[in-house]
């Protein structure tokens, strides 16, 4: 069984891939840990624990890690996510605490604890994982690859050019991108790409099982939020966002990815956060000269079967429905 971590600010969509983590069986959810982003870290952790509690993950450990970037403000996303974070559904919160540990502790605990190496995605800013790495980099030699939601080879959601959980801590994101290990940019370019029907939701909806309706609320949510929205497949249907990086560790078989070299814009301010990816095939003046995207190759997601993983996702929430 294939050993998980997920490093979240959730957020609607993270909702969606913490059940999918969860219900999969053919994963081991280690932990989860929380970082602001999305909403505030208090909003994070207490939306983390509500949605784990829904789908019966309730011995899965979670904390609360950073709760603003390294170096800039915290900026949320309530426009998108909602008030709390949680499409303002007003679902009952779990009475769960977090563990009494930081996240980079409970990382550390979980990734070296592991019996095998430990498969990192995070879906957030990625100040936690950044901040993990410098602390203690013994934990490099357990960790087999890291799958992050972020990034984007062409355009960007939070600026121009940069992708939100990028934008809201680039420097943390370069020190990830930057470690040298095995690391999938699951961005924008295949974000929108997975999306669940509208009959398909209101199926959801419908379920007897908490879990189901849970996310059923949720992709209903996401499906007005994004309405207008010219690369869903249909009115009604909604992506299911953060939840597509999970599946891409789930099946990789279903993602079509390149290895390029990839920097994060630190500077400039119309620029910063975006990922600068180089798709070139030869080497330029700049890079000659001046060591520009020198950096070790990573693998940048650039397309998807959005139906194959539609599937999975459904598939893997339904099994629990006792309909």
């Amino acid at each position: 069984m294939g050993q998980l971590i997920l490093d979240v600010d959730t957020g609607v969509d993270d909702a969606l891939a913490l059940m999918l983590a969860a219900r999969h069986p053919g994963w081991n959810l280690r932990a989860v840990t929380c970082v602001a982003g999305n909403t505030s870290l208090e909003g994070v952790v207490r939306n983390t624990l509500t949605v784990l509690e829904a789908v019966g993950a309730t011995s899965v450990p979670v904390a609360a890690g950073a709760a603003r970037p390294l170096l800039e403000e915290t900026r949320d996303a309530g426009h998108v996510h909602g008030g709390d974070g949680l499409a303002d559904l007003g679902w009952v919160p779990s009475a769960r605490k977090p563990e009494a540990i930081h996240a980079v502790e409970l990382l550390r605990r979980e990734i070296l604890a592991s019996p095998e190496p430990v498969v990192l995605v995070p879906l957030a800013p990625m100040t936690n994982i950044a901040l993990l790495l410098r602390t203690y980099p013994e934990v490099a030699a357990n960790i087999g690859q890291i799958v992050f939601m972020g990034g984007s080879a062409a355009v960007g959601n939070a600026s121009p050019v940069a992708e939100f959980n990028v934008w809201h801590d680039p420097e943390a994101a370069q020190i990830v991108i930057s470690s040298g290990l095995p690391i999938t940019m699951y961005g924008l370019d295949v974000f929108y790409s997975v999306a669940i029907e509208a009959l398909d939701i209101e199926l959801l909806r419908e379920s007897d099982d908490a879990g189901c309706r849970l996310s059923g609320h949720l992709l209903t949510h996401l499906a007005k939020v994004n309405a207008d929205d010219f690369r869903l497949t249909s009115p009604g249907s909604a992506g299911i966002g953060d939840a597509g990086a999970v599946c891409a560790v789930i099946d990789p078989e279903g993602l079509v990815t390149h290895r390029h070299r990839v920097e994060v814009s630190l500077s400039n301010p119309l620029t910063r956060g975006q990922t600068v990816v180089d798709r070139r095939t030869k080497a330029s003046e700049a890079t000659l000269a001046h060591g520009y995207l020198s950096r070790d190759s990573i693998d940048v997601a650039l397309g998807v079967d959005g139906r194959r993983y539609a599937s999975l996702f459904l598939d893997t929430i339904r099994s629990h429905d006792g309909k």
